[in-house]
């Protein structure tokens, strides 16, 4: 199926454009290479991530805050981070700071304590998320706004969330909400009104759904379309990244990897004839920095050249799935979780080692936290001794409803239950109703293995960072003594001997250093990660496409850094030819061979090879210039090319060895130098 290529156009695009999808699928470097090429044209460009778990920063080599922060080298593009914690602390004062020195002390405390459950950090996201919209001088200085969304889930209900306050306050008679009195929230009624208008006017809101060529990214982005199309966003287009034709008709691993996205767009042509769609081919190359987000959207073609080969790595030692499945088996229960950036497979692991569980006689369930997973679509048929569910929002939600009204409302007077009535009905109700069914399937590991595929990284942190605020919003709602499975559960969490958390990851820069970032966040929280899972790795592939060699070559210091800075256990998947679904081509995960033995370096080490100190070359004036050292013989030519990200670099001076300890050194034989393996200062 030939498509047309996604070049944005200056001239036609709407003021707000939103990027969803599927976790992985490239929402942040399109939407990042889409407000670049609207800069470049002249226009003023505010980029938002949304996302909890953001890596704008390190797409844009930038840091960036909760406020518009312009980016080095290109004139009128600026960017910030939605970040829901802090939005949550700007929102409390907000709305308690004009009563300090008006109210005593017990009250102010009171307020604060009301305003520290888990609905406040929702709302106060969406608050900023809606303001950007709905409040013409928020973003009245840019002519466009592009949204870079967290994975579908938390996009849809962030989308959804308009609309459910827009109709909670117009239905609202008791004056009183979740977040407390109101007041607060009627003065954003306009703002909410009006947000929910902008998303369903197609000459001011295109929405851009992101897919890769495979089966499950184009189902979601199908199923994501129809329910925003029925909360009124229908100017839609659909964007596949990473459309790939081989050059090698003998290589039988290009041939599959073609063939298989051939597949999934022929499974999918009903939905791609009904709305514009648009491809962009598979790149060689992280795309990391301003120089490689202009790449992205550029012609087809090789970028960067042939990659250097790298005289003195070798693959280091890893371990299988099933080296894993044998530890957590020997356990005979608790909980399994698998965590990571959104599209790096958590649910195929998830699945993968629910079904090896299940093979060896224990009885296990395999459930999932995320509102857009579809573990049953993974596991596609039964396995005798494997039980399936996935946490339900709206069931959920519903459920809890009545649980509570039931507990609290039969002794109620008719204004007593109304008032409650009303309270449940809020939005932020579902929250806590999730976070109780978490609970409730962590405490099912005490006589099994449950094995949890978590949403992605953002949401994650947010369910297990709030778990005190759910804890006093339990309390407010429902008025009793919460529930053992809520009491324990940071209690089990905690336990290594209960809980075995699983990070997945790709052998790529974001999804590491995301993974990375969410180890540390789980230690701070005194939760010790068990295993990294590398997935969908093209190490020893076999092939002789270029692009695919350049794409291996690129993994391994990502593969080390996981292995030798991160990991105390190490699984390494291989890149499937066809996509890993049923119980069959599950159970064979377990058994990938992944113990390489010692292989002859394919260029021998030259005795007088030393460190050579690079330079990137700016592309204009103003942009940063990043140093790198990289090993190369005495007679070796200078390079032109970074032999990984494939930007523009020429050779400064000689660097001898490790002259210089803040640049990011490639080839060099010591650990922990610079800034890390394949990255840049």
């Amino acid at each position: 199926m030939k498509l047309p290529p996604f070049r944005p156009d200056p001239a036609t695009a709407t003021r707000f454009l939103f990027f969803t999808g599927k976790g992985g699928v490239g929402k942040t470097s399109l939407s990042c290479a889409t407000a670049l090429r609207l800069a470049e044209a002249g226009k003023r460009v505010l980029l938002v991530s949304t996302d909890p778990a953001s890596n704008l920063d390190e797409v844009l080599s930038v840091a960036l805050t909760n406020q518009p922060t312009a980016v080095p080298g290109v004139t009128g593009l600026s960017a910030l981070n939605i970040d829901p914690v802090a939005a949550a602390e700007a929102y409390r004062e907000r709305l308690i700071g004009p009563m300090r020195g008006l109210l005593p002390p017990a009250a102010l405390r009171s307020m604060e304590e009301q305003l520290s459950g888990s609905c406040t950090v929702e709302i106060a996201a969406f608050d900023e998320f809606s303001g950007l919209i709905g409040n013409a001088d928020a973003a009245g200085a840019f002519d466009h706004v592009v949204f870079d969304t967290a994975p579908t889930g938390h996009t849809l209900r962030l989308m959804s969330l308009a609309k459910a306050w827009d109709q909670f306050l117009d239905g609202n008679t008791s004056g009183t909400s979740c977040l407390g009195p109101l007041a607060g929230l009627e003065k954003q009624r306009v703002i909410y009104e009006k947000t929910v208008e902008t998303l369903a006017d197609p000459s001011a809101t295109t929405l851009v759904l992101v897919s890769r060529p495979q089966g499950a990214a184009l189902r979601e982005a199908q199923r994501t379309s129809g329910e925003l199309r029925a909360l009124g966003v229908a100017n839609q287009q659909l964007v596949v990244n990473g459309m790939f034709e081989t050059r090698c008709p003998e290589d039988v691993p290009a041939q599959a990897m073609q063939q298989r996205g051939a597949a999934a767009l022929a499974d999918s042509a009903d939905f791609i004839r009904g709305l514009p769609t648009f491809a962009v081919p598979l790149r060689p190359i992280n795309i990391l920095g301003i120089d490689g987000l202009r790449e992205l959207l550029e012609d087809d073609r090789e970028l960067g050249g042939t990659p250097r080969p790298v005289a003195d790595w070798a693959p280091p030692r890893t371990e299988s799935l099933g080296d894993l499945v044998d530890t957590i088996a020997g356990q005979g229960h608790g909980v399994v979780m698998t965590m990571g950036k959104g599209g790096v497979g958590k649910t195929t692991v998830a699945a993968a080692i629910a079904v090896n569980l299940a093979r060896r006689g224990l009885a296990v369930h395999l459930s999932t936290t995320d509102p857009a997973a579809h573990v049953a679509q993974t596991l596609a048929g039964r396995v005798e001794g494997l039980t399936v569910s996935r946490i339900d929002p709206v069931a959920e939600t519903a459920a809890y409803r009545a649980e509570v009204l039931q507990a609290h409302g039969a002794n109620l007077d008719a204004a007593a239950r109304a008032l409650l009535e009303e309270d449940l009905r809020s939005p932020c109700t579902e929250e806590i109703a999730v976070f109780r069914a978490f609970a409730r399937e962590v405490d099912r590991g005490t006589d099994r293995i449950v094995v949890l595929d978590t949403a992605p990284t953002g949401h994650t942190l947010l369910l297990l960072d709030a778990s005190e605020a759910y804890n006093r919003e339990l309390q407010r709602q429902s008025r009793d003594s919460q529930p053992e499975a809520v009491l324990r559960l940071l209690e089990r969490l905690r336990d290594p001997a209960f809980t075995r958390i699983l990070l997945v990851t790709l052998p790529e820069a974001t999804p590491v250093h995301e993974a990375a970032a969410l180890q540390e966040d789980l230690r701070r929280a005194r939760i010790e990660p068990f295993a990294w899972v590398i997935n969908q790795s093209f190490l020893d592939c076999g092939s002789c496409d270029p692009l695919l060699k350049r794409r291996e070559a690129a993994e391994h210091p990502y593969i080390s850094e996981v292995v030798q800075r991160h990991a105390t256990h190490t699984a390494w998947l291989p890149w499937q030819a066809e996509e890993p679904v049923g119980p069959l081509a599950l159970a064979h995960l377990s058994k990938t061979a992944v113990r390489f033995p010692p292989r002859t370096p394919s260029i021998q080490p030259d005795p007088l090879a030393m460190n050579y100190l690079y330079e990137s070359v700016p592309a204009h004036e103003g942009d940063p210039v990043k140093h790198f050292e990289i090993k190369q013989g005495m007679h070796d030519q200078p390079l032109d090319r970074h032999p990984e990200t494939g930007e523009p670099i020429r050779r400064v001076i000689l660097g001898g060895w490790g002259l210089m300890k803040g640049a990011t050194r490639l080839g060099a034989s010591e650990e922990g130098c610079g800034c890390g393996p394949g990255g840049c200062c």
